[in-house]
């Protein structure tokens, strides 16, 4: 390789990483907010003891807003669309954590799923960002995953199977841990290069690990 040539492939390089640097900087910042703002659209909710809005309604306003911020994506828009999304998901969390806190030990099994969820997450993505491993060959299987435990939970829902809601729980407690490992990775090698689709999808795989750790967590402890 002469001179010129390995300069430009050196500063390609570089504006790389530099690139990578930017999302990975955006997404977390994006995520930080996001999460606090969905806190707080759960605090309201459980302050104002809203009602939840029932499978249907969540589904056609989960799936609607996450349609209109991939749509979105490339604009300012996008960002009003996250925070739609994400307060939408904190307002649907209101009530099921006042369920859950009207258990006997409903807040040592609230402030336990929150913990760890924050702990796996923190370690996963942390490990994905030291090693810099590679998990894209994890992104078919996630698919395929994430897609047969919908179902499966929706069929718990429908015909009222609580040990197949159970096995759906942990399912997904494996599949988000997954999904953090493959999107920080995604993230890293180039993979995905606009922070607002990364943060929509790290703080889905967050909110699903903590609503199932909620319910594993409630089982453990017979209520």
């Amino acid at each position: 390789m002469n001179q010129p040539t390995a300069i430009a492939a050196s500063q390609q390089s570089h504006a790389g990483v530099l690139a990578t640097n930017k999302v990975i900087r955006n997404t977390y910042t994006l995520l930080s907010m996001t999460l606090l703002f969905s806190a707080l659209m759960a605090g309201v909710s459980m302050a104002l003891n809203l009602p939840h809005p029932g499978l249907i309604l969540t589904l056609v306003g989960y799936f609607g807003l996450l349609f209109a911020t991939a749509k979105l994506r490339n604009s300012v828009w996008g960002l009003a669309s996250v925070f739609a999304l994400t307060g939408f998901m904190g307002y649907t969390l209101g009530p099921i954590i006042s369920s859950y806190l009207a258990l006997p030990n409903g807040g040592q099994i609230v402030m336990t799923a929150m913990g760890a969820t924050g702990a796996i997450f923190l370690g996963l993505s942390g490990y994905a960002l030291t090693t810099r491993k590679d998990f894209s060959f994890m992104g078919g299987f996630l698919m395929v995953g994430i897609v047969t435990a919908f179902l499966a939970g929706l069929g718990a829902i429908f015909f009222e199977m609580p040990a197949l809601s159970l096995a759906v729980s942990a399912m997904f407690v494996l599949l988000m841990a997954g999904l953090i490992l493959y999107e920080t990775s995604n993230i890293i090698h180039g993979g995905e290069t606009n922070y607002i689709m990364a943060t929509v999808t790290l703080f889905v795989a967050i909110f699903n690990l903590f609503t199932s750790l909620l319910q594993l967590l409630g089982f453990m402890s017979s209520d």
